[in-house]
């Protein structure tokens, strides 16, 4: 991945905050309560499960950053979404999560060496994953659950 692309997905993550807080602006409980997708979670649910995945993902980098190849933990997200703060919790909370969050997680990244992009880290479940892989997957996960939320609210007319 070249320095350009990074800066850009690291964009990505600065803005994503702004990007779900437009997203789900003016939305009543019964809409914060429609999954998403026949079968999926709801809107609430998302917004919860952003939180939780990028705290978990901000974690993990800073133990990469700080410890040598460290076993990254995984957690089971459709377990945590079905618990009662990611199905009933005001969002509001979640929300302010990622604002705070966001903003340390793209000033963190805004500072990282070149060389240690390459660092990485073990993932149980998925292997040896890197600086660079996390980023990139984190830059994507955060607009795909924005999409999927514009989508719904175009499909219902909201």
């Amino acid at each position: 991945m070249t320095q350009d692309e990074r800066k850009k997905q690291i964009e990505s993550i600065r803005k994503l905050p702004a990007l779900l807080e437009a997203a789900v602006k003016g939305m009543n409980d019964r809409q914060l309560d429609t999954p998403y997708r026949q079968g999926g979670w709801t809107v609430r649910q998302v917004v919860h499960h952003l939180a939780d995945s990028h705290l978990n993902a901000f974690i993990r980098m800073k133990l990469i950053l700080t410890e040598d190849h460290p076993t990254l933990k995984p957690y089971d997200q459709d377990k945590w979404a079905v618990l009662t703060d990611s199905q009933h919790a005001p969002i509001a909370s979640s929300l302010e999560i990622l604002r705070g969050l966001h903003q340390r997680w793209s000033a963190l990244m805004d500072a990282i060496p070149e060389a240690a992009w390459n660092r990485t880290g073990f993932h149980p479940e998925r292997g040896d994953v890197t600086l660079s892989g996390t980023l990139q997957t984190y830059a994507g996960h955060g607009e795909k659950h924005v999409q999927s939320i514009v989508k719904l609210k175009t499909e219902q007319g909201w």
